[in-house]
C-alpha cells in the first residue's frame, strides 16, 4: 500500500500549468512539514516536500492556495527519473496529491498558531463545527 498524508504549509505560491499536448492541468508546489521532535540545538526542523496534483484539484489549489498556507494533502509518493541536458541521470521522489484539505481560512494564514478546519475544500463535506455538539454519556450516543 502507497498511501501518504501530510500536514504542513506551503513554501511559495501553487505553480498552475498545463501538460502539452493533453492539456491536462497540473499544479506543483512544496510543503513544509514539521518534524515531531528537536534536533541538538533545541530547535524543530522541517521537511520540505514537493506535491503534485492533477485535473480539477490543480486548478481548485492553484486558485485558493498561497505561500503560507495551512493544509492536509494526501495522495501516494512517486519516484521517477529523466535525463537532464547535461546527460546526468536525475531522480525525483514527490507526493502525486488525489486530496488537499484547506485548514484555514485566507485570512488566518498568517498565524500560525491557528489551525482551524473550517474550510475543508475541496473535499468538504459541507459539515461545519456548529455541526458538532459534544455528548456527555455513551447512553447519548445515536447509534
Amino acid at each position: 500500500m502507497n498511501k501518504v498524508v501530510l500536514i504542513g504549509r506551503l513554501t511559495r505560491d501553487p505553480e498552475l500549468r498545463f501538460a502539452a499536448g493533453s492539456g491536462v492541468a497540473v499544479t506543483t508546489f512544496t510543503l513544509a512539514v514539521d518534524r515531531e521532535f528537536k534536533n541538538k540545538a533545541g530547535q524543530y526542523e522541517a521537511d520540505f516536500i514537493p506535491i503534485v496534483v492533477w485535473n480539477k484539484l490543480a486548478e481548485i489549489v492553484a486558485n485558493n492556495l498561497s505561500k503560507g498556507r495551512l493544509v492536509a494533502v494526501s495522495g501516494r509518493i512517486q519516484t521517477r527519473n529523466y535525463e537532464g541536458n547535461d546527460g546526468q541521470r536525475r531522480y525525483v521522489t514527490e507526493i502525486v496529491a488525489d486530496g488537499v484539505q484547506f485548514l484555514e481560512r485566507k485570512d488566518q494564514s498568517s498565524m500560525p498558531e491557528n489551525r482551524s478546519s473550517s474550510a475543508g475544500f475541496p473535499q468538504d463535506s459541507g459539515t461545519r463545527d456548529e455541526d458538532f455538539f459534544p455528548l456527555d454519556g455513551d447512553d447519548e450516543i445515536p447509534f
